[in-house]
């Protein structure tokens, strides 16, 4: 197959190593100085080269405030059967771009990125398949998900963006906070240094990325859930509560270990 991925930055050279052995790929970037990294690979900084390979499949892999303006860049000159696909952890305005531009799609959430996961690693790692999407479309990223030995979770565009909202606005939020009361320490602790590491990851993530993340409709009511057990825990610390506290630290373990279950059955 061929295939176009736009945007040569950690996730779309990711996908380009990953497909480049098996499909005849090529990469559309605008910084040339990315595309020295790109190897097995056509590389592409104009729309007519995109023309002349007649790609059969995009991956759109840009920034995701670029994910519909570089969509709508690329389209005029795609084939009429070209398959566009994106990756974009966001999928606001998605579902009614795709409405709106009359091509078979397919949209999909690879759950992992280049900040924390491990991408030579990915067999704890989960993906989301958008069910609404063409199904031929869905059957070639379950495949590829597959093979990386992701779990694969096909869910509709309201209930990723639910499941959005409660996976990264919960630990964004958090983040957020640490880093927002946070001073310097000379002799950290190991769970001070651990917790430093990642608001550094997370705060090292794209603005637009944090920005669209907490502003889906889904996330207001997540952080209230959060601001709820700040305020009863402040009370349990006020009062300095023995019984209190073990009740309260009974029930975060409890909600762990359920979720730690989950994850392995």
């Amino acid at each position: 197959m061929k295939i176009l991925v736009l945007g040569a930055g950690k996730m779309g050279s990711f996908f380009l190593d990953l497909l480049s052995f098996d499909h005849e790929t090529a990469v559309y970037e605008k910084n040339p100085d990315r595309l020295r990294f790109t190897f097995n690979t056509l590389r592409f900084t104009t729309m007519k080269e995109i023309k002349e390979f007649e790609p059969e499949l995009v991956i759109n892999a840009v920034t995701v405030k670029y994910t519909v303006s570089a969509f709508e860049e690329v389209m005029p000159y795609l084939p009429d059967n070209c398959l566009i696909s994106d990756i974009a952890s966001v999928k606001t305005g998605l579902k009614d771009f795709y409405a709106k531009c009359g091509r078979r799609f397919v949209s999909t959430h690879p759950m992992f990125g280049p900040t924390f996961a491990n991408l030579n690693q990915l067999s704890h790692e989960n993906a989301i398949i958008i069910n609404e999407g063409d199904y031929m479309g869905r059957i070639f990223f379950k495949d590829l998900y597959s093979r990386l030995g992701l779990s694969i979770y096909e869910y509709t565009f309201e209930e990723h963006d639910k499941t959005v909202a409660y996976s990264l606005s919960i630990p964004f939020v958090s983040t957020f906070v640490f880093a927002a009361v946070m001073k310097h320490q000379d002799a950290p602790g190991t769970t001070f240094k651990r917790h430093m590491n990642i608001a550094k990851g997370v705060l090292g993530e794209d603005d637009y990325l944090l920005q669209e993340v907490l502003f889906n409709p889904y996330t207001s009511g997540q952080v209230e859930q959060i601001r709820t057990e700040l305020k009863e825990l402040l009370d349990i610390i006020e009062r300095k509560d023995e019984t209190a506290m073990k009740e309260y630290l009974n029930k975060i373990r409890d909600n762990v270990r359920r979720d730690i279950t989950a994850v392995r059955f």
